[in-house]
């Protein structure tokens, strides 16, 4: 944390003592508050503006995450709950998912401070192809995984055809290991696809996002993309 002032002037924008007449005349503010206070302090990962310029223009950053159970895919949460950016400590920008997984589901997801990737990777016309693994109550029969690529009906609304690869059986346990890809990104898709066939989800985690996977991503850990994974992303989206 350091003097507001002195962040300014580091920017660039104005020498320290400049800065400080910037801050009394009201023409500065710290995450959209307005401050007057020479002995306010913050960090670069707050947003200073002055006269309602950001002083710092962040470079776009690209970030794939392997989210683990229990983690909010947001950048803050009022119940207190961990969220995905607390795995990006030494991160510098403003970071936030590009859409979500359910609280219990684990797997790839993608971070980035790119707002037009980011609306071009959720746009609805994008139809990136994202690919989960399920484990599931009971067992799945030919019929049913047919039923799930040809399209379920969910909130009113059939699911567009999917991809779907049965990986295992247990007899003795009730349970089914599924393969899904879809390529929609409906609320809690997945899971609503495996209950309207009758078999709720036990377990669910992303492991295939484009041409994106996981590979050996630990759980919590993450990697920068490349510049060519970036923009494979977007040509997908675009065509």
């Amino acid at each position: 944390m350091e003097r507001l002032q002195k962040l300014i002037a580091h920017a660039g924008v104005a020498s320290r003592r400049k800065a400080e007449e910037l801050i009394k005349a009201g023409r500065v503010s710290l995450d959209g508050q307005v401050v007057t206070e020479l002995g306010t302090k913050a960090s670069r990962k707050q947003r200073i503006e002055v006269d309602g310029v950001p002083i710092y223009k962040e470079e776009p950053v690209y970030y794939l995450f392997n989210k683990p159970d229990g983690v909010i895919s947001a950048v803050s949460d009022d119940k207190g709950r961990q969220v995905v950016t607390d795995y990006f400590p030494e991160v510098l920008e403003r970071i936030y998912p590009v859409g979500r997984l359910d609280y219990h589901t684990t797997g790839l997801l993608i971070l980035t401070n790119d707002g037009e990737f980011a609306n071009l990777l959720m746009h609805p016309s994008s139809e990136i192809k994202k690919t989960y693994v399920a484990k599931v109550e009971g067992i799945i029969s030919n019929q049913q995984r047919q039923q799930l690529e040809r399209g379920v009906v969910i909130d009113g609304r059939k699911t567009a055809p999917a991809q779907a690869k049965i990986l295992s059986t247990d007899s003795e346990k009730e349970r089914t290991v599924i393969r899904l890809t879809i390529h929609e990104g409906r609320n809690r898709q997945v899971r609503k696809m495996l209950e309207a066939v009758g078999h709720p989800v036990l377990k669910l985690k992303r492991e295939q996002y484009g041409q994106l996977t996981l590979d050996k991503l630990a759980a919590g850990a993450y990697r920068p993309l490349a510049k060519y994974e970036v923009d494979h992303l977007i040509h997908l989206a675009k065509h």
